[in-house]
């Protein structure tokens, strides 16, 4: 009746009349219960959009079942001759092993993409010496974002040896409400390791040995999205940007080399690098508070930074993200600061062009303004910051915005260094009302475009799949990207959609293929038959769906795509590595009239699944969100539900792409399986590439830290962790022993059961790799 597949009514039908010949003891029931399988087995090759193991499975694993049983329950039948007999057993006892045979498959890897390439026999790339430092000073390492380590030492062909070095209790607090997500990657100088817990207690570790050297507590608390993603660090006697006499004021003094902490209640810590002690010439005694003029932030429950200070000579920029629920909302303001003194030195302010109020304390910034929740990027030579910004609140009715949210709203942004001052801007999404935020850090690296001309290229993934390559110096894209129309039928009151949207298609789209009623998947032909009906009762138009008050779709989903963690790239191969993650959601506007009949959550993703966000934007006072799945708990999209994949930035084409993850650690109603099937699951972090053509990831839902081929994509090696890890591992090499390691926060997943706060380190035995 919703205009789905005819199937499920005729095959309802026809085992109801299977049923009823077996119980008439009528030996037709022999011919119709081979007939329906038969049928059912060309009506599944034929409605399959993608033909597959995962796509198969519910389609055929229960009519099989079903078609056992019945060949076996014909071959009792009275009036069947001996040959009809035996046909009946051999073909039931054939059905049992086919599907013995599928449960055994079940636990290799399916659906994985591998390419032709020409990656392993070309002349390596030339990696420039300033673009792989000895030191990971930054969020991916090196200050382009690229999250890659030159060393060599571990190889695809001895990684399986990897062994335990040291394992560090951070001490985080591990019960009670709001205890974060350790998303950590720690900063390493030296033989020294920077860690942070998602409530920002910090601590200095012995690379070799896992010792703390030093902790510092800021006692920092908030409601939500509590995590600590990494630190910044500064060193004067490296800092380029400083003449000689600058340098030399202050030789005696602490904090030559510091530590640079956002907290999750809103304040800029400096500390001592050598002692954890804070800076008495940083802010207040070591300390900046920057709450003031952003609005309500309510003790940085509506406000906090949620990335880390980005250095860039010697000022740190500092954005921040900022709760999207009604007008009004704190600021989305981006501010740089000394950092040797916590002085301001500009602020980037949409709603403020000029900068004429930076300096002004009585003046409080633009609110409600596009935000920058995740991390820039520093371009030195062009003395660029690049923003990644997410929309102005509220997120899912934009009828009223004004035109800085049009412009500056899911987009890249340049500006000036020094000034803060616009430079160029391109946009992802035009009117973004699907919480498209830009989710990643931009990653800088040079890249050819169609003339086969070298450009400085700028790399953004974003949470709809799209890859977008434009050109640092102006904002123009590199790879081809297309305007496509969109729908805007269905809108909600009040709302403008856009009617076009920019499309990276210079570049592979991941995981954003669009859904229909075939691609819909379960367990189970039962649970299957539950997700097409869903799919059928909800509106779904494609990419970029409009929001409206019927239930719609939204794939890919705010989840992502791509999200925080990143991507890396392998300099001295060109070849990209990113995550992702395929979870629909089914979401609904809801307004001031209905709003009363739900539960209202203030839960963090994905907390508050099932109740009703708090949205009051025109008519609308909220906005139901939920997973499109099975009663099973599991999403309704055919898996892979999370891959890595593998970009050749040299010819723009997929090399390989591989399902990530198993249902070892999660299942069903959330029940664990045990089991190490590899559906593929939801990935957050990053992966972490070196030259010797390994990539590092741990971002899975299973609670393992992988190495892979880099050119094939292969497992060559996983440790068991104590609980998920959504971080990028660490690799550096260790300036004492040599020796490289692999170091990894070990915290636990979004809201899993298992919660660790165990850091740890993995080295080669002694004597191998060196």
């Amino acid at each position: 009746m919703l205009g789905g597949s005819f199937y499920y009514f005729a095959a309802g039908v026809a085992y109801t009349v299977v049923a009823a010949l077996l119980f008439l003891r009528n030996r037709v029931a022999l011919p119709v219960t081979a007939g329906v399988f038969l049928a059912t087995v060309i009506w599944a090759l034929a409605d399959t959009p993608e033909f597959g193991y995962w796509a198969l499975l519910p389609r055929l694993t229960v009519p099989a079942i079903l078609c056992a049983l019945g060949l076996w329950g014909a071959a009792t039948l009275p009036d069947l001759n001996a040959t009809a007999k035996k046909a009946s057993i051999a073909g039931g006892a054939g059905l049992t092993v086919a599907l013995l045979i599928a449960l055994f498959e079940a636990f290799t890897p399916h659906g994985a993409i591998r390419n032709s390439s020409d990656v392993a026999t070309r002349a390596p790339d030339a990696v420039a010496p300033g673009d792989v430092p000895e030191n990971w000073a930054y969020f991916a390492r090196n200050e382009h974002g690229t999250r890659y380590v030159p060393y060599t030492s571990i190889t695809p062909e001895n990684v399986n040896h990897l062994k335990v070095a040291w394992v560090y209790h951070t001490g985080r607090r591990l019960t009670g409400a709001g205890t974060g997500v350790d998303e950590n990657t720690p900063q390493q100088i030296g033989n020294v390791l920077y860690s942070c817990t998602p409530e920002n207690l910090i601590t200095a570790i012995e690379g070799d040995t896992g010792k703390a050297l030093w902790k510092f507590d800021p006692h920092a608390h908030t409601a939500e999205h509590v995590t600590c993603r990494g630190v910044g660090y500064y060193d004067m006697d490296q800092d380029t940007t400083l003449t000689a006499e600058e340098k030399s004021v202050g030789s005696d003094e602490p904090c030559r080399q510091s530590i640079l902490v956002n907290t999750v209640d809103a304040r800029l810590l400096a500390l001592d690098a050598h002692t954890g002690k804070l800076c008495p010439k940083f802010g207040d005694n070591g300390i900046v508070d920057l709450k003031p003029r952003m609005g309500p932030v309510e003790g940085g429950k509506r406000y906090h930074p949620t990335g880390i200070p980005v250095v860039m000579g010697h000022t740190t920029v500092i954005g921040g993200w900022v709760r999207d629920i009604v007008h009004g909302e704190p600021s989305g303001v981006v501010r740089a600061f000394d950092v040797r003194t916590g002085a301001q030195t500009w602020a980037w302010d949409v709603g403020d062009p000029e900068n004429a109020n930076a300096a002004d304390p009585s003046k409080t910034y633009t609110l409600e303004t596009p935000n920058v929740w995740t991390i820039p990027t520093y371009d030195r030579d062009l003395n660029l910051v690049y923003l990644p910004t997410g929309a102005g609140p509220p997120d899912y009715w934009g009828g009223d915005r004004d035109a800085a949210k049009e412009k500056f709203s899911a987009a890249i942004v340049a500006v000036d260094a020094s000034t803060g001052q616009t430079k160029w801007v391109f946009q992802t999404v035009h009117h973004d009302v699907w919480d498209y935020d830009l989710p990643s850090q931009p990653v800088l690296y040079d890249v050819t475009n169609a003339k086969g001309e070298k450009i400085p290229a700028l790399i953004q993934t974003t949470k709809t799949g799209n890859i977008f390559v434009v050109d640092r110096r102006t904002g123009t894209p590199v790879t081809d990207v297309v305007e496509k129309s969109v729908s805007t039928h269905n809108q909600a009151q009040g709302e403008h959609l856009a009617s076009t949207q920019p499309f990276s298609v210079g570049m592979p789209g991941i995981g954003n293929q669009p859904l229909s009623e075939s691609s819909m998947w379960g367990v189970s032909t039962f649970d299957q038959l539950y997700c097409r009906i869903m799919f059928r009762n909800s509106i779904y138009e494609g990419p970029f769906t409009p929001p409206g008050e019927k239930p719609y779709i939204e794939y890919p989903s705010l989840l992502g795509g791509m999200n925080w963690g990143g991507i890396s790239i392998d300099e001295s191969r060109g070849l990209m590595f990113v995550n992702d993650m395929r979870v629909p959601l089914r979401m609904m506007l809801v307004n001031e009239k209905n709003a009363s009949h739900y539960k209202i959550s203030m839960d963090e993703v994905p907390g508050f699944m099932g109740t009703l966000r708090p949205q009051v934007a025109g008519p609308y006072r909220g906005v139901r969100i939920d997973v499109l799945q099975s009663p099973l708990s599991v999403p309704c999209n055919t898996p892979p539900f999370g891959t890595m994949s593998a970009i050749d930035l040299h010819t723009k084409k997929l090399l390989w792409q591989v399902p990530l993850g198993t249902v070892k650690d999660t299942g069903p109603m959330g029940v664990k399986t045990h089991m190490d099937v590899p559906l593929g699951l939801p990935t957050l972090g990053g992966p972490t590439s070196t030259a010797s053509g390994i990539v590092f990831f741990a971002g899975t839902q299973d609670y393992y830290l992988r190495a892979l081929n880099s050119l094939t994509g292969d497992e060559l090696w996983k440790a068991r962790l104590p609980a998920g890890a959504p971080a990028a591992p660490l690799v550096f090499r260790s300036p004492k022993n040599g020796k490289e390691y692999v170091v990894i926060s070990a915290g636990g997943m979004s809201h899993s059961p298992d919660v660790s706060d165990e850091i740890i380190a993995y080295t080669l035995p002694d004597g191998e790799g060196n």
